[in-house]
């Protein structure tokens, strides 16, 4: 993951309230966008800038797609902030 991709992933704010929505557990894309004034097709637009950043996974049910928070790609963001503290 290259973290300029994910800071600039989380620097739109409809891709945070994504991320926000997804915190609270798995959705799929109409679940996502019925909180969002933005169209589906946007919104699944918005879920594939996270997950090339590696912030978000997507697993196949039936013939939905369900969208995730990608604990590993937050860690590895967490540590590289956190490296900025000491």
């Amino acid at each position: 993951m290259i973290f300029s991709d994910a800071f600039m992933a989380i620097a739109d704010p409809n891709r945070r309230y994504l991320l926000e929505e997804l915190r609270r557990g798995p959705k799929t894309v109409n679940e996502l966008a019925s909180g969002l004034p933005v169209s589906r097709p946007a919104v699944s637009q918005h879920l594939k800038v996270l997950l090339d950043a590696g912030l978000v996974q997507a697993r196949a049910e039936g013939t939905r797609r369900v969208y995730t928070v990608s604990s590993a790609g937050f860690l590895k963001l967490n540590i590289w902030l956190q490296f900025w503290e000491a």
